[in-house]
């Protein structure tokens, strides 16, 4: 049998507790786990997408599983599969209309390049319309391989400096 040692009384501010932080670093704490996706799914990748949604990969661990289908309320863009010129002008208008900060991940090949299709009717690569943060590549990416990029935003996130105003 070995004695009890006690641990020694904490020390506080006259009785009272007391939390000290830089408020930017609050803010991008509280930003980082609860990001809002918006899902631009427009083709094969989508399916994997809506995988990582799922129990097996349960992106709720990173507090990110709100998918929101209205651009007002998220602040992360994820442009899943094959972007037409057709389809260029709306996605630019949903982006628009996320409010600010935003990120953007370019999940598969035909996002990020235009993949196999190299014709005037597809987009090649997404960044030329709207700027992108994380890239997949893949055909389709694996979903574990977008939590990733997830995962890389939420350290970008974490890192940002405020506005000036």
């Amino acid at each position: 049998m070995g004695s009890l040692i006690e641990a020694p009384e904490p020390r506080n501010a006259g009785g009272q507790g007391f939390f000290t932080t830089r408020l930017q670093h609050l803010i991008n704490w509280g930003r980082k786990n609860s990001l809002w996706p918006m899902p631009l799914g427009l083709s094969c990748c989508a399916i994997e997408m809506m995988a990582m949604v799922g129990p097996r990969y349960d992106l709720a661990r990173f507090g990110a599983e709100a998918m929101r289908f209205t651009p007002r309320q998220c602040d992360l863009m994820i442009v899943a599969g094959t972007l037409t010129w057709k389809m260029a002008q709306a996605a630019r208008t949903v982006y628009d209309q996320m409010p600010e900060p935003k990120w953007v991940i370019a999940m598969g090949v035909c996002s990020s390049s235009g993949g196999m299709y190299k014709n005037y009717a597809v987009v090649q690569g997404i960044d030329s319309i709207l700027p992108v943060d994380i890239y997949v590549p893949g055909c389709p990416p694996r979903p574990d391989a977008v939590i990733d990029a997830l995962l890389k935003i939420q350290k970008k996130i974490e890192k940002e400096r405020p506005l000036a105003r």
